[in-house]
């Protein structure tokens, strides 16, 4: 019986602690228990019968003495909230700011340990207007067919003239300004497919593109603008009449907004001969995009009043402002050369500058709040922007990497049939279906309204990390043929353009180990930044009444966490929900595992570690990674369900999902092992791994697979590189790729023939004869097969030569030469 009443007490405990029942529930069942216990056991552990009665009830009394609140508060909430003001992290102007510009969906629900389905499942697909659309198949193929990649890198390192005014008059930098304002106005998806579909053709391009619909005026004045500031410049900014950039980066302020030493004073000054109140303003930006070439520059800087003529204290904070290129005082036109792209990147300056306060965007009354309209503007922009970037540069890779390992023959095989290339091809292709699902998963949140900032800093860098991935990947495959720059070279720009992707927007070091899970598990979590609210909330008792209600849903919520963890880990999730009862459902349940044992972990580090979860940058990181990697899963497994489960995708897909679960099992074990308390650390340990960790990733045979299926030109290739700008034409620089490709599998079964002939010794391939014409006078080959067979030949050696140049080609120009001197 003392067995069964152990069985009964832990199943009451695992229950209350899943149903997250109150206190008064616990302190009944304790009760309930007590008395069971003392019944059976009686008397017998050495305590008379009355001293033993009370210790067995006391548990159950305490608690339902706690559930009373006006126990409660004095006696158990004043004192934690007493020390918890020294454990919990401290939340600065700009975090508190940035925080509160985000807003939380889906990565609430994998920091919650049991995801509602509805919210993921409900976001909508794909989706765009008939306009969009025309957009895309009109106006932007037009502009990828313009682009020469090496004419703009190599011998311009700029756009060329016709691309700069098919850009302006056709409405590319207005994209998101809305049509009232003369913008296209188009939504996240669109602007997001557009910015990618240019970016396969030029990186250089796509940044172009990118900023001014990113973050840039024309953003932040149609959400803050004054009516005026709307007036005078939306439309303007809509046409390409102006050009606008945005300076943010200071040369002591990168990703530390706090550091900025960029200084504004309010103050009176002559404007347009009148004296008015304004700002003096002194800075001093660099890596600003558009710069050199910019008409409007928008600014950010600290604002002080020291005679407090805002009427809002001496410190106002960071505040923007829009200034006009030719305004007095402005210095800018210089150019950086960033990784050797060819976009327009450069330094801005001015020191001790007038401008009258109709430049501080949206006036006065904003002043002081421009960090939180930056982080609201980020927070979409960077979710559209990079990711775009980022994963049309993993898909060019796979289409242009597929055609070339496919055409390309060592040892009479296509090299993409080798073993060893064959595992990073299969890579790639796993990377270009899993970040094209986190694209349009991610711009359709934006465009439901959502301002997904944790999910955006996540994929940025997840995305851009892949994005060197692939194109290493790539360059490995390719061998001499990357690296040889010219004109035929498809892949030197993007592999140029890689240090950029990483560094800009949030470095990817500082996104991925500092900002990402560090501001994720604050914003998303269930009751943590309600607990800090109410703990530097200035009047005491409200911050205790706060408190109260936010540390019972976390005890409750850290019991259910104990219990759930521990059986999914016990039954590896067979329990958890799914939201389809198909093929996939085996897979959704395990999301719903490890989203269990990632909550109870996030929880877990953030409360034990406190403050120093910002010094514990390596948790942090690896945290990151477990969240990003829950991310992508939901994305991938949603774009299945969105396209029709369609069958030839399927073993694609289990094999991205068990690469995930194997990434997710590795950083688990890391962050247990480095977890500063190793008590906590076996705890967590134990409840989320109770049988180990035996995930595996893919098998070789299965990644084989899918690898054959991309070598072939048809709807598989399509679907893995969809939204790229492709050319049949064989005189274009992917075209090239695309012609062979078909010339090669048409010519497939007459090669295989040939082959196998000259392995005989029937003839051979040489320089000084034509193997060919031999073929046919052996009669190895008929007229017609050597037809198909000699285009083919023709193709290939088109795909492999590379670029070479006469001795003084590569000289700088004599402008140049005199410019270094």
């Amino acid at each position: 019986m003392i067995v069964a009443l152990i069985v009964i007490s832990l199943v009451v405990f695992a229950v209350l602690a899943v149903r997250e029942s109150p206190l008064w529930q616990w302190g009944a069942a304790a009760l309930l228990i007590g008395v069971l216990s003392r019944l059976e056991i009686g008397d017998g552990v050495g305590f008379d019968g009355g001293v033993g009665l009370v210790l067995a009830l006391l548990p159950g009394v305490i608690m339902l003495a706690l559930s009373v609140e006006a126990i409660r508060k004095p006696v158990l909430i004043t004192p934690i909230y007493g020390g918890v003001k020294s454990i919990l992290p401290r939340v600065s102007r700009t975090e508190q700011e940035a925080l509160d510009a985000g807003t939380v969906g889906w990565d609430a629900e994998l920091f919650s340990g049991r995801p509602d389905w509805s919210k993921l499942m409900g976001i909508r697909p794909l989706t765009l207007s008939a306009e969009e659309q025309a957009f895309i198949d009109g106006p932007t193929n037009q502009v990828c067919a313009m682009i020469d990649d090496w004419d703009t890198r190599h011998n311009r390192a700029d756009l060329s003239p016709a691309v700069w005014q098919f850009l302006k008059d056709k409405g590319f930098l207005g994209m998101l300004i809305a049509k009232e304002y003369g913008g296209l106005g188009f939504g996240a998806q669109a602007q997001s497919m557009i910015v990618s579909k240019i970016s396969s053709r030029s990186v250089a391009a796509g940044i172009t593109v990118m900023v001014p619909n990113s973050l840039g005026p024309g953003e932040l004045l149609e959400k803050y603008g004054t009516d005026a500031q709307k007036e005078k410049y939306l439309a303007r900014l809509a046409n390409g009449l102006e050009v606008p950039c945005f300076a943010l980066t200071g040369v002591h302020s990168g990703s530390d907004a706090g550091g900025m030493r960029d200084i504004g004073v309010v103050g009176k000054g002559m404007y347009q001969g009148k004296e008015v109140l304004g700002v003096t303003l002194s800075w001093d930006k660099r890596y600003i995009t558009l710069a050199p070439i910019a008409t409007l520059v928008g600014l950010a800087f600290i604002l002080k009043d020291p005679d407090n003529l805002l009427g809002k204290g001496e410190n106002i904070g960071i505040t923007l402002a829009l200034v006009p290129r030719d305004h007095p005082g402005v210095e800018i036109g210089r150019r950086h050369f960033p990784a050797r792209q060819a976009f327009m990147n450069g330094p801005t300056r001015g020191s001790d500058v007038f401008i009258p306060m109709e430049f501080l965007i949206g006036g006065a009354d904003y002043a002081g709040q421009g960090w939180r309209m930056l982080m609201e503007c980020l927070s979409t922009g960077r979710a559209i922007s990079l990711p775009a970037i980022g994963t049309t540069s993993i898909k060019q890779s796979l289409r242009v990497t597929s055609a070339y390992a496919r055409v390309r023959r060592q040892f009479g095989i296509p090299v993409g049939l080798m073993e060893g290339v064959a595992e990073p091809l299969g890579e790639m292709v796993k990377r270009a279906y899993t970040f094209e699902a986190s694209r349009r998963l991610t711009a359709s949140m934006v465009d439901e309204g959502q301002r997904p900032a944790v999910i955006s800093a996540l994929l940025k860098y997840r995305t851009t990390e892949a994005m060197r991935d692939s194109v290493d990947d790539s360059f490995d495959i390719h061998g001499g043929r990357a690296i040889q720059d010219g004109p035929n070279n498809y892949m030197f720009g993007v592999y140029m353009a890689l240090p950029v992707a990483i560094t800009v927007e949030g470095a990817n070091i500082l996104t991925r180990t500092l900002m990402t899970f560090a501001q994720g598990v604050l914003r998303a979590h269930p009751f943590l930044y309600k607990e800090i609210a109410a703990a530097q909330n200035k009047d005491k008792k409200a911050g205790i009444d706060q408190f109260d209600i936010a540390f019972g849903g976390h005890a409750k919520f850290m019991l259910r966490n104990i219990v759930a963890s521990f059986l999914h880990g016990i039954s590896n999730g067979a329990f958890a929900s799914t939201p389809v009862e198909n093929e996939m459902a085996r897979w959704y349940r395990k999301l719903h595992r490890y989203a269990q044992a990632f909550a109870l972990t996030a929880d877990w580090t953030t409360v034990i570690l406190g403050g120093q979860l910002k010094r514990k940058q390596k948790l942090s990181g690896r945290m990151a990674d477990l969240l990003g990697d829950l991310y992508l899963m939901s994305a991938t497994l949603r774009r299945f369900e969105d396209e029709g489960r369609i069958a030839q995708d399927r073993p694609l897909v289990e094999a991205i999902m068990a690469d995930q679960i194997a990434a997710m099992e590795r950083s688990f074990g890391e962050v247990f092992a480095n977890f500063p308390n190793g008590f906590a650390a076996n705890a967590m340990r134990f409840l989320c791994f109770p049988l180990g960790r035996h995930a595996r990733p893919a098998s070789d045979r299965v990644n084989y697979r899918f690898v054959r299926d991309v070598l072939q030109p048809g709807a598989f290739r399509d679907r893995m590189t969809t939204g790229l700008y492709v050319s049949m034409d064989p005189d274009d620089v992917t075209g090239v790729l695309e012609d062979a490709l078909i010339k090669v599998t048409e010519a497939a079964e007459i090669e295989s023939k040939f082959i196998k002939a000259a392995r005989k010794g029937v003839f051979e391939r040489r320089l000084d004869r034509d193997a060919i014409d031999d073929a046919v006078a052996a009669g190895v080959l008929t007229g017609n097969e050597a037809g198909i067979m000699r285009a083919a030949d023709e193709a290939t050696d088109n795909v492999v030569k590379v670029d070479d140049f006469a001795p003084d080609a590569l000289a700088a120009p004599e402008k140049h030469k005199a410019a270094a001197e």
